[in-house]
């Protein structure tokens, strides 16, 4: 298959070698992930999408001879697909793209470099360099910015008990779910993932530096997007019994200059005693929040995201032009 083959976007001339943009291939584009990220590369004009034809998709020679040609390669697939599509990347040699997983297949593997680039000083560099680059999940991203700073610190124990409660509006889902909302078949709200094996556990515990398997309570509620992750702490349990402050200022250091993850003050977090989670729809942002009562010794950690931008397409989109070398949208 030639470049004249791809779909390029429309009124998108030909690169010639003097303006040659990156080229990106979204594999698996009809998803609730792979059509955000269509969405957010429409609106940026320093790369060049490649597209195949849909009779193609499942056709591995020609998708191979796409994927040849192109920069970087991101998939939007199950993690199954995922898998034999690294595959068939991996015996492509020096042709090979870049590649970013969107699914849960390669989050915890160790020759792939984890998609948070906020998680330590130098992530971001990691992602740069590397070929080959994992998505974090949207519970996974909550909760770790929490976290890992705090572990950091020594503020919370590796080992410590820790649980993790969070309600996702239903698009982060999958299409079943996100029909029976729609069709007014669903509950209003739901409990789900408590048989303790959801599949965003492993990459939680990994990159928060966590030794005891946290408890994970996720739910889902009647709106489209938005998420909020909440993790409660007994103070006094903790070392060096911290009070909200401290926990505040550990994450406001470690977050300091970021672009898209803010942590909020105290102030914020005392002003009502509410936190609804749609406030941060269609961005990149997450934003960290400490409540506490001194009174009591305890404290409540949350993280505000949309599930569908930084949780997934959003954080899709950084993690590509990192790897692109291109500068920060």
């Amino acid at each position: 298959m030639s470049m004249s083959d791809t779909k390029l976007p429309k009124g998108e001339a030909p690169a010639t070698a003097a303006t040659k943009k990156p080229v990106v291939f979204v594999d698996g584009g009809s998803g609730t992930t792979g059509l955000g990220i269509a969405e957010r590369l429409s609106g940026q004009n320093d790369v060049t999408v490649a597209g195949i034809a849909d009779d193609k998709r499942k056709d591995p020679a020609a998708k191979r001879a796409l994927m040849e040609q192109v920069d970087l390669v991101i998939l939007c697939l199950p993690d199954d697909a995922a898998k034999e599509t690294v595959k068939l990347i991996d015996s492509m040699g020096a042709a090979a793209p870049k590649v970013l997983d969107a699914s849960t297949a390669f989050r915890v593997a160790s020759d792939w470099t984890y998609g948070f680039a906020e998680l330590t000083a130098d992530q971001a560099d990691k992602i740069r360099a590397s070929r080959k680059v994992s998505n974090p999940g949207c519970y996974p991203t909550g909760a770790i910015a929490l976290l890992r700073p705090l572990v950091d610190a020594g503020l919370v124990p590796s080992d410590y008990p820790i649980t993790i409660n969070a309600v996702s509006g239903y698009s982060g889902g999958g299409k079943t779910m996100i029909a029976s909302f729609e069709d007014g078949t669903a509950p209003s709200f739901e409990l789900y993932g408590l048989g303790f094996e959801h599949k965003h556990l492993p990459e939680t515990q990994l990159y928060s530096h966590l030794t005891r398997r946290p408890i994970f309570v996720p739910s889902v509620g009647n709106y489209r997007q938005g998420m909020l992750v909440s993790v409660p702490l007994h103070l006094d349990t903790l070392p060096g019994k911290p009070d909200g402050a401290a926990l505040q200022a550990a994450l406001a250091k470690r977050y300091a200059g970021s672009k898209y993850v803010s942590v909020r003050p105290l102030s914020d977090a005392t002003k009502n005693g509410k936190l609804e989670p749609e406030a941060l729809n269609e961005t990149n942002m997450l934003e960290l929040y400490v409540f506490a009562s001194d009174k009591h010794r305890q404290a409540v950690l949350v993280a505000r995201l949309d599930n569908l931008g930084k949780g997934a397409s959003g954080a899709a989109v950084q993690n590509m032009r990192l790897m692109l070398g291109l500068s920060d949208a």
